[in-house]
C-alpha cells in the first residue's frame, strides 16, 4: 500500500513538473503563447484537482464497503455509532460513516496523511490505558487505539464534549477559603485612638472589597483583625497569578506620614473535597503565612504549601505575656521529666549553643539533670564551649553519649531550629517522648508537629533573647542563677544574628540584652567570642576576593573548605555587604560531604524566599541551605537560577 501511495505521489509530481518545463520552454520559443498555456494548465490542474477529489469519494466509498485492505476489521467496525479510523503507514486507509460525518465533517480524506487530516494524534498516547485528550473542529475526545498485526492503527474516537465540559466547569467553580489577619492590629492599631483605628481598618475593609469583588466569591468579617472569603477556583486562579496584588496594596497604605504600615497575612485552602476541609487548610495555610513573619500568603492544597510575598520585616510584639506563660509551661514540664537533653541544630552556632546553654541553666533552676547535645567537629560555637569549660561548667555531651541518656521521661528541648533534617541528632529526636520546640526562624513545610510545646516566635531577633525572657520569668536565687560565662554566650547569640545589634533588632531585644549585662555579660569577653585565627581570616578574605556581582547580588562558590575554618564561611558572607552596590551575599563552600550555603542581606532581599528554592530557610536578611549529593556546578547553576527569579518576581510587582 505504501509503494502505490509513493508511486501516485511521485506520478503526480512528475507531470506537474514535466507541465511547468514545458510551460518555460513554451515562453522561450514562442512568448505570446505563455498566456494561453498557462491558462490551459491551470484548467488542466483544476481538472485533475476535481478527478483526484471524486476519485478519493469513490475509493473512500469502495474501501469502507469492505473491498480493501482490513476487509475483516472494516466489516465489523462500520455498523459500530463509535467514529473509528483505521490507518496503515501513517495514512488514512478506512473510516466508517459515523467517523466521516462525526469527525472529519463529511469530507473525505481516504489516503491523506494521518498528521494532516488530524494534526497532533498520537499513535503511542493512544495506545495507553488513558487513551489521549483530542480536539477537533471544536468537539473535545477521548481516542483509544490499538495496533494491529498487519501495521495497521485502529483509532477509536469517543466524543465526551459535554462531559469535559461538566467537569471542567466544575473544577472551575470549587470553592477555596481564603482566611485574612491583620498582622500589626494587636502592636500598632490597638493603641490608636478609635476614630484612626477605624480609618486605618476602613481602609483595608475598601481593599478587600475591591479584591474579593472583582470575583463572584463574598467575605464576611470574623473579627476586629480577621476576614473569611469564599472564591470560585478560577478566580483564585487568577489571584495566585498576581502573587496576592491585594498585599502590595495594603502594605501601600502605610508609605505617606499620616498611617502606620499596615499588612496582612493570607492563608488559602484549596482543592479539598469539603468546605471544612478546605476551612481546615487555610487554618493550617494562615498558621504557617504567620510562623514566616506575616505580610504573605501561603496556599495549602493536597501537593503542599505554595507561599507569596513577605518582603517585609516581621513586627516585633511588644507583649510578653507568650514569654510568662511559655516559662511557666516549660517549668511545670521540667519538674515532671526525669532529665533534660537540649540541642540546636547542626553545625550550631553561638546562638544555637548561647541558647541551649540558657534552657541548661533554666533546667538547673528547676533542680533537674540537664546536658547540651554539640558535636564539638562539627560546630561554629567551640570558643564559646571551651570559655564554658574554663568557667568550670563541663555540661556538653556528643550526640552518642546522650542517646544513652534518653528514659520514658527524658525532656528534649531544641533550640533555634524546627526542621527535623537539621536537628544536630535526628536520633535523639526520634528517640524522644516528649519535645519542645523554642525558634525564630520563619516557619518552614515540614516543620516539628508532635511537640509538647511549640515557643515560635519569627518576630525575634535570635532563640537567645527568647531564652533569655524566658529566664526573667523564672527568677532563681543568687548561688543558682545565671553565670556571667553563660550569660555573654546568650548575648554572644544575640550579637552573632543581629550583627551587633545593627539588623532585626526591637525594643525587646535591647532589654534581653540589658537583663544579660544584669547577669554580668561583658561585652569585651563577648567581642573575644568572634574573634579568628589568622588562617581563618586569610580564607575569609579568600572568600570575598573570588566573589562576583550577580544581578546585585555578590556570590561566592569555592570547591574547598581547610579543616576548622568553616566559621569563616558566614563572616564572608557578612564582610560582602559592606560593598557598594551589593544588597545581598551568598558563599557556597564544597564541605566534602555537602555544598553548605550561607547567604546575608540588609533587607532590601529576602534570601530566605531565594535558598528556599534550594531546600534551605532562615530570615529576610539571613538564611543558609546545604545541598548534599551536589556537585558546585549544579549549586552554582541553581542559586543563580532561583537569584533570577526572585529578580524577575521583584520587576513584576515593581510594574
Amino acid at each position: 500500500m505504501k509503494k502505490r501511495f509513493w508511486m501516485l505521489d511521485t506520478l503526480l509530481v512528475l507531470l506537474t513538473a514535466a507541465c511547468l518545463t514545458l510551460t518555460v520552454a513554451l515562453a522561450w520559443v514562442k512568448p505570446a503563447y505563455v498566456l494561453p498555456a498557462l491558462v490551459v494548465f491551470a484548467l488542466v490542474a483544476l481538472a485533475v484537482g476535481l478527478f483526484l477529489r471524486q476519485f478519493r469519494k469513490m475509493l473512500a466509498g469502495f474501501l469502507r464497503g469492505g473491498a480493501a485492505h482490513g476487509a475483516a476489521q472494516q466489516n465489523t467496525l462500520a455498523a459500530l455509532p463509535l467514529p473509528v479510523m483505521i490507518a496503515v503507514d501513517g495514512r488514512v486507509s478506512w473510516y466508517n460513516d459515523a467517523f466521516l460525518h462525526g469527525v472529519a465533517g463529511g469530507e473525505d480524506v481516504c489516503l491523506l496523511p494521518v498528521e494532516k487530516v488530524l494534526p497532533g494524534l498520537d499513535p503511542e498516547a493512544l495506545a495507553t490505558k488513558a487513551g489521549q485528550d483530542f480536539v477537533y473542529g471544536g468537539q473535545r475526545y477521548t481516542v483509544y487505539g490499538v495496533r494491529a498485526e498487519d501495521s495497521a492503527l485502529v483509532a477509536y474516537f469517543v466524543n465526551d464534549t459535554v462531559l469535559k465540559s461538566q467537569a471542567d466547569e466544575y473544577f472551575a467553580t470549587r470553592p477555596a477559603v481564603l482566611l485574612i489577619e491583620v498582622d500589626t492590629y494587636d502592636e500598632l492599631l490597638k493603641e490608636m485612638r478609635d476614630s484612626e483605628r477605624m480609618r486605618i481598618l476602613g481602609s483595608v475593609d475598601t481593599a478587600l472589597d475591591e479584591f474579593v469583588g472583582a470575583t463572584t466569591g463574598f467575605y464576611r468579617k470574623l473579627g476586629t483583625a480577621r476576614y473569611l472569603a469564599v472564591v470560585e477556583e478560577r478566580h483564585l486562579e487568577k489571584i495566585v497569578k498576581s502573587r496576592f496584588s491585594i498585599l502590595d496594596k495594603v502594605r501601600a497604605m502605610g508609605q505617606d506620614a499620616d498611617n502606620p504600615i499596615v499588612t496582612l497575612s493570607i492563608g488559602v485552602g484549596r482543592g479539598a473535597a469539603t468546605l471544612a476541609g478546605a476551612i481546615d487548610m487555610a487554618a493550617q495555610a494562615l498558621d504557617m503565612a504567620l510562623g514566616r513573619g506575616g505580610d504573605q500568603a501561603a496556599v495549602r492544597s493536597e501537593d503542599g504549601f505554595e507561599f507569596y510575598g513577605g518582603v517585609s520585616r516581621s513586627v516585633e510584639k511588644r507583649s510578653k505575656v507568650k514569654s510568662r506563660i511559655i516559662s511557666s509551661a516549660l517549668r511545670d514540664l521540667m519538674e515532671q521529666s526525669e532529665n533534660v537533653l537540649i540541642m540546636g541544630h547542626k553545625n550550631s552556632d553561638l546562638d544555637a549553643v548561647g541558647a541551649a546553654v540558657g534552657i541548661w541553666r533554666f533546667a538547673k533552676l528547676c533542680q533537674k539533670p540537664a546536658a547540651v547535645v554539640v558535636d564539638e567537629e562539627h560546630t561554629l560555637a567551640q570558643k564559646a564551649i571551651d570559655e564554658l569549660r574554663r568557667a568550670g561548667e563541663d555540661m556538653f555531651l556528643k550526640p552518642q553519649e546522650a542517646l544513652d541518656r534518653v528514659y520514658a521521661k527524658t525532656l528534649v528541648v531544641i533550640v533555634d531550629t524546627h526542621i527535623p533534617g537539621l536537628l544536630e541528632s535526628r536520633q535523639l529526636y526520634d528517640a524522644a517522648h516528649t519535645v519542645v520546640v523554642i525558634d525564630h526562624h520563619r516557619k518552614c513545610v515540614g516543620h516539628i508537629e508532635d511537640s509538647v510545646i511549640f515557643y515560635h516566635e519569627p518576630y525575634a531577633s535570635s532563640a537567645s533573647e527568647l531564652v533569655s525572657e524566658l529566664l526573667q520569668y523564672l527568677g532563681g536565687d543568687k548561688d543558682n542563677r545565671l553565670t556571667p560565662t553563660e550569660a555573654q554566650t546568650l548575648l554572644a547569640g544575640i550579637m552573632l544574628d543581629t550583627r551587633n545589634f545593627a539588623l532585626h533588632t526591637g525594643v525587646r531585644t535591647f532589654e534581653a540584652a540589658a537583663y544579660l549585662r544584669r547577669m554580668g555579660a561583658q561585652t569585651p569577653a563577648v567581642k573575644k567570642l568572634f574573634n579568628s585565627s589568622f588562617e581563618e581570616y586569610a580564607y575569609k578574605a579568600e572568600l570575598v576576593t573570588d566573589a562576583e556581582i550577580y544581578l546585585g547580588c555578590a556570590v561566592v562558590f569555592k570547591d574547598h573548605l581547610p579543616p576548622g575554618e568553616a566559621v569563616a564561611v558566614p563572616q564572608a558572607a557578612n564582610d560582602l555587604l559592606t560593598i557598594d552596590g551589593v544588597q545581598a551575599s551568598f558563599v557556597a563552600v564544597d564541605t566534602g560531604t555537602q555544598i553548605s550555603v550561607s547567604a546575608r542581606s540588609m533587607g532590601e532581599v529576602n534570601v530566605q524566599v531565594i535558598l528556599e528554592k534550594l531546600g534551605g530557610g532562615g530570615h529576610l536578611t539571613m538564611a543558609g541551605a546545604q545541598l548534599k549529593d551536589c556537585t558546585l556546578e549544579e549549586a552554582r547553576r541553581r542559586l543563580l537560577a532561583a537569584i533570577a527569579e526572585y529578580r524577575e518576581h521583584q520587576q513584576e510587582k515593581g510594574k
